[in-house]
């Protein structure tokens, strides 16, 4: 052993704003907004208002603000979880690419949001803090290779209360002993099955998976701050994180690169508010439909070629609400064909009544494609005329082959959040893209 979970929390302590890229400042601040986008629209679903009442009901009176119209302020634990399944309500946060199982907006944002505000720390102590709060968390993601998901934890609900953890405790200004702990404490708090991909059913537990990871975070940053202590060697030990979740690991990965390379730059942006694995088959669709003009009722069938993975968990076509729907791969294609796949309002529950929707999904094929190891398609559309086109997406928009703009990160801030005061909705985009020069974040607010 090489002493890992010691090195990246030592990693976390010593960077500073002013190590950090203008490449890695643009990159948080657009995933940050991009976040708070998401947050804001999340707000407004059934499930979610379930878990703000319940937060509320059991820890109001704090100065966190839930970020929702109307959002009540709670204590800063009740506030991350609350906002942290507001940013994953509905499929909008960015993961990235390559894929390692982690949402760093969704799950770290709400963490230092909650702690900023109740403590009146400023941003560019949080911009610091997410960086490297991902940089760590990413690296643990990448080292479990993704085998904690085969074996049905899902990924960012285990791995995302180290980044939490580590970013609440650089905001407390923790050494790199207590950050150690934050992380050891952590990693008991690593929980979430993707049993909901199986079942079909209970799809709203995925968006408490991420609430539970940013509250576990505050929670163990609190707890290493009054002297609570966790393992010294949680990642690598014996029994520890990789060996308990993981069947295969990479345990070099989480020192790879350390201070040389900024993993946050994985980050990506979705466009199409569903699972990270429609993205490319969506796009491919979306290129198609601009060429040649076609109607959803035209259309025979959908052949998707695409990596077995996705067809092993994604082909699900007889999706029963909203989170499984997002999940299913053939629901997503086929909404496309109806309805605008940009907007989240498309797949609400309406679709799950749509009988064209629901019909043309049960007429989508995934075929395994050789050529797309990873995150790549080829989608073919047949329509009943017998005309048919194809188009292969290798390179998606808004990743970092082809990173979003500040102006792409506004156009889908200014989509989920169309409902709220424009003036004010463009106020905090602004904001938040200076987010360096704020003295607080209490304006953080809907």
């Amino acid at each position: 052993m090489s002493d890992e979970t010691r090195a990246l929390a030592d990693y976390a302590v010593r960077l500073r704003y002013e190590d950090l890229p203008p490449e890695v400042l643009e990159r948080a601040k657009n995933t940050i907004a991009d976040t708070v986008g998401a947050m804001i629209y999340g707000y407004e679903l059934p499930w979610s208002k379930i878990i703000a009442g319940y937060a509320q009901n059991a820890s109001a009176g704090g100065k966190s603000r839930v970020l929702g119209a109307g959002g009540a302020t709670l204590k800063p634990a009740a506030a991350a979880l609350v906002n942290g399944a507001l940013a994953h309500a509905f499929e909008m946060d960015g993961a990235t690419k390559p894929s390692s199982g982690v949402h760093p907006g969704a799950i770290i944002f709400p963490a230092l949001l909650a702690v900023a505000q109740d403590r009146g720390i400023g941003g560019r102590q949080v911009l610091t803090a997410f960086v490297a709060a991902t940089e760590v968390m990413i690296r643990i993601a990448r080292a479990t290779k993704k085998s904690n998901e085969r074996r049905g934890f899902h990924s960012p609900s285990t791995t995302g209360p180290f980044g939490a953890a580590v970013g609440t405790a650089l905001l407390f200004d923790l050494d790199a002993a207590k950050v150690t702990n934050a992380i050891g404490i952590a990693a008991s708090l690593s929980s979430g099955l993707v049993q909901f991909a199986r079942a079909g059913t209970g799809g709203m537990v995925k968006r408490l998976h991420f609430g539970r990871a940013a509250e576990s975070g505050v929670l163990a940053g609190s707890l290493a701050a009054d002297g609570f202590t966790g393992p010294h060697d949680v990642l690598e030990g014996e029994l520890g994180f990789l060996h308990a979740f993981c069947d295969e690991r990479d345990t070099d990965a989480l020192l790879r690169k350390l201070g040389d390379e900024f993993v946050t730059l994985s980050i990506y942006m979705k466009r199409f508010p569903c699972h990270g694995t429609a993205q490319a088959p969506l796009q491919a669709l979306e290129e198609i439909q601009t060429e040649h003009r076609f109607s959803g009722a035209e259309v025979a069938e959908i052949e998707l070629g695409t990596r077995q993975g996705v067809i092993d968990r994604h082909n699900i076509v007889n999706p029963t609400d909203p989170a499984v729907a997002q999940y299913s791969v053939p629901f997503c294609l086929a909404l496309a064909c109806y309805r605008d796949s940009h907007d989240p309002r498309s797949f609400e529950q309406s679709a799950l009544n749509d009988p064209a929707i629901l019909s043309l999904c049960k007429r989508v094929r995934l075929i395994v494609d050789d050529r797309h190891p990873r995150d790549g398609a080829t989608v073919t559309i047949k329509l009943k005329d017998g005309r048919a086109w194809s188009r292969s997406v290798t390179t998606i928009k808004a990743t970092p082959d082809d990173p979003p703009s500040k102006a792409d990160v506004y156009e889908k801030f200014s989509l989920v959040t169309r409902h709220c005061r424009r003036n004010k909705m463009d106020e905090l985009f602004t904001r938040l893209q200076d987010l360096e020069q704020q003295s607080d974040l209490a304006w953080v607010a809907v």
